[in-house]
């Protein structure tokens, strides 16, 4: 039989809340964290606006002998594990070490350090890092980090796949646990909210350069025209069911389904594969489209891009088939960490019977979808679909159970 993979822990950085309840507290509320930047000073350049953590100060919570080692995108990481772990009831060294693994994901971070770098070259001739180098690595320091922290020698990565990354971390930690092993650490946390960071980030021509917050970011909008960065995100603890049983955990959920697929090359004229992606999700988890209460939408506010997620989710649900919504217009587009933090605010929606808002969008009535908008809609939620796209063509979706189903 093979081995369900269920949800103990929640552990949330986002611009909107720091903390899990704090996150939540905001997001069922409406209240949004995107304003303008103030990590550096961004009057030169022509988006102005991110979501940045509120109230984060590295130094409360963790070791100072780490802070030379990483920058904020990994001490925003190292964090959510902490809270992830301590939520889920569990005490790494108090389980084995080889039991226990670490999953995550990274597209934008690892150029506030690059950064970094490359001020050393500048100022201090040959005695630094290269800083190319220092990205790459950067991929794979929050899982090392949370790894190293916390003592854990099972199966460790991570995925690179852009902003479907998330959901992509999750799925592989899920096949890890049915391959045997306890626990896996997952999700992302991403951030780039800095001078190198922002200049990679404009040269991809999807960045809103809005300077009004209320609307800057409008997916599915008449008036779309780009999405907010932001930082943050959320870190899960993905257990064997079993295991979690065994021990007494509160469990959110379970992860029930997944699909991802790739989209053709431009101008084939074939069709884009997000519908593929959510039609396999649906089959893995083995339910039907009118099982699930909720989409919660990749929402990039591109038109072309809005237009291709509207007519996937409506060919599978029919028009206005199911509650749609992207409260990820509350913080920005997180890259990596979006999705998971979706994933968590759908375990959240489940508990409370509430699904959070799409804010400040004035639906265009030709996507034909049931968006939630304005305010929180109360209704049971029992089942969840996710949906996260990367560019360059990554879908990816994932269907997500109550623990009470």
């Amino acid at each position: 039989m093979t081995a369900s993979a269920v949800v103990t822990g929640l552990g949330v950085v986002a611009p909107n809340g720091l903390g899990t309840q704090d996150y939540w507290a905001a997001t069922r509320s409406g209240k949004g964290g995107i304003g303008r930047i103030t990590r550096f000073d961004p009057a030169q350049y022509p988006a102005k606006l991110a979501g940045q953590v509120p109230g984060f100060v590295a130094e409360d919570h963790l070791p100072g002998r780490l802070l030379p080692q990483t920058d904020r995108m990994t001490r925003l990481a190292l964090v959510a594990a902490d809270w992830a772990l301590a939520d889920a009831g569990v005490v790494p060294g108090e389980l084995p070490e080889f039991d226990m693994g670490v999953i995550t994901a990274s597209s934008s971070g690892g150029f506030e350090f690059g950064q970094g770098e490359l001020e050393k070259l500048w100022g201090q001739g040959s005695q630094f890092v290269s800083a190319y180098q220092s990205f790459a690595w950067f991929y794979a320091v929050n899982s090392g980090q949370i790894s190293i922290r916390n003592g854990m020698k099972g199966p460790s990565g991570v995925v690179v796949s852009d902003q479907a990354g998330g959901l992509d971390a999750v799925a592989q930690a899920r096949r890890q646990i049915r391959k045997g092993t306890r626990l896996v650490v997952s999700g992302a946390v991403d951030a780039s909210v800095c001078p190198w960071g922002w200049v990679a980030q404009l040269a991809g021509q999807r960045l809103s350069t809005s300077e009004e917050v209320t609307r800057a970011y409008l997916p599915f909008d008449a008036e779309a025209r780009g999405h907010v960065p932001g930082e943050g995100g959320a870190i899960l603890i993905v257990e064997d069911a079993a295991a979690a049983r065994d021990r007494g955990a509160d469990v959110y959920g379970e992860i029930a389904g997944y699909g991802a697929t790739f989209d053709p090359r431009p101008g084939s004229a074939r069709e884009p594969g997000l519908r593929k992606a959510i039609e396999l999700a649906l089959a893995d988890a083995g339910v039907r489209p009118g099982e699930i209460d909720v989409v919660f939408a990749d929402a990039a506010a591109i038109p072309a891009l809005d237009r291709t997620e509207a007519d996937a989710i409506t060919a599978v649900f029919g028009a206005h088939g199911v509650p749609v919504t992207a409260p990820k217009t509350m913080t920005g587009r997180l890259y990596s960490g979006g999705a998971p933090l979706d994933l968590a605010a759908a375990f959240l929606a489940m508990a409370e019977g509430l699904i959070p808002p799409t804010v400040h969008v004035q639906q265009e009535p030709d996507y034909a979808l049931d968006l939630v908008t304005g305010k929180a809609r109360a209704t049971e939620v029992r089942t969840a679909l996710v949906l996260a796209r990367g560019e360059g063509g990554f879908n990816s979706a994932m269907v997500v159970r109550s623990a009470e189903r």
